[in-house]
């Protein structure tokens, strides 16, 4: 019997609803741990962008805010997130992240320190490194020259965000392995992918990826961030699936019950990104998706099925399950399909 990895997933990644109060040193509990890196997102506002916080950046003089749905340079806003607590955060009273308005925070746990140097690229590159449940944030100068940059997991990255933090000349990169190494998708619109990417069409190792120097949106001379994931069994996967254009969606196998799911349509039409979780739908369907590229509230038609293996499409829409077209997702676990020996009680479902 293949068992789970991360036996307890809630430990590396949770999402956490809280309301805002726009007071200062508003602590936020629940998360379960120290988390590395927060992404919040006002619900019932549609004004206020995605505002993404890690740990890495926060170390010099932050924490810094960069935005999913920008290609805004990053910033420090004492009015923000001001710290990476040891259930939670602490936020002052910025309207994005601390208003009278309920918000949603995806929350990741890294090494809980102080990132450390990595000379196993071309480039020296700071990280911050989580090997059991295969994530890692990443901090690196281009030089605009070819390169590869260390990412620290200890295992081949299957999908990269990267972001020039300087300029707010280039968008969002993401490097996902079902697309290949010579395409890439930006983050922050709801284009399909494209070729002629920053990756020198390399694949990469267990200890770098490539950037192309005449992709200044990667490898430009000025500082980076990028966030760095690898699948692991039971807890994590980034994968792909083709749409039948049908209701009766496709099945997407994971080998766990998802407790976030995010994902884009990649040829054709454009569409937005969609992401959903498992704290703002309780039940099936999960309906309430979020859009990485833009400010909006969430969508209130956008079926999916949180299943114990994995999640099923329940629309024919065409952001969603276009007949013959290709989709990437990314998806982490609320209970992996079998957890390890000791604790192997089935994943259940909704």
């Amino acid at each position: 019997m293949a068992y789970a990895t991360v036996s307890k997933p809630s430990l590396h990644f949770n999402t956490l609803q809280y309301e805002g109060n726009g007071s200062n040193s508003h602590a936020i509990t629940g998360v379960g741990f120290k988390p590395d890196f927060v992404w919040i997102k006002s619900e019932d506002q549609n004004s206020y962008d995605h505002m993404l916080y890690d740990k890495v950046r926060g170390d010099v003089a932050g924490p810094y805010e960069i935005r999913s749905n920008q290609t805004n340079i990053q910033s420090t806003d004492s009015s923000g997130l001001v710290s990476f607590d040891t259930d939670g955060f602490t936020l002052n009273n910025g309207g994005y992240v601390n208003h009278a308005s309920t918000f949603n925070s995806w929350n990741w746990k890294g090494s809980n320190a102080t990132a450390v140097s990595n000379s196993n690229g071309s480039i020296t590159s700071s990280v911050n490194v989580n090997t059991t449940a295969g994530f890692s944030i990443v901090k690196y100068t281009g030089t605009g020259s070819d390169a590869t940059v260390g990412h620290g997991l200890g295992a081949v990255p299957t999908m990269i965000m990267v972001k020039s933090i300087t300029t707010t000349a280039h968008d969002w990169v993401v490097y996902h392995q079902s697309m290949g190494n010579a395409k890439a998708i930006a983050l922050n619109l709801y284009n399909v992918e494209y070729g002629a990417t920053g990756w020198q069409s390399t694949t990469p190792t267990n200890q770098v990826f490539y950037i192309k120097g005449s992709a200044n949106s990667v490898a430009g001379a000025m500082d980076f961030i990028a966030y760095c994931w690898t699948d692991i069994k039971g807890y994590s996967k980034m994968g792909s699936y083709t749409g039948n254009g049908n209701t009766n969606g496709p099945f997407v196998y994971t080998g766990f019950k998802p407790a976030f799911v995010n994902f884009k349509r990649t040829t054709g039409a454009v569409a937005n990104w969609q992401l959903w979780d498992n704290k703002r739908d309780i039940d099936n369907p999960v309906e309430r998706a979020m859009h990485p590229d833009n400010n909006s509230l969430s969508s209130n038609d956008q079926d999916i099925d949180f299943l114990s293996n994995g999640f099923k499409i329940r629309s024919s829409q065409g952001h969603l399950n276009a007949s013959g077209v290709n989709f990437i997702y990314q998806a982490f676990a609320e209970e992996p399909l079998v957890a390890n020996v000791g604790n192997s009680i089935p994943a259940t479902a909704r």
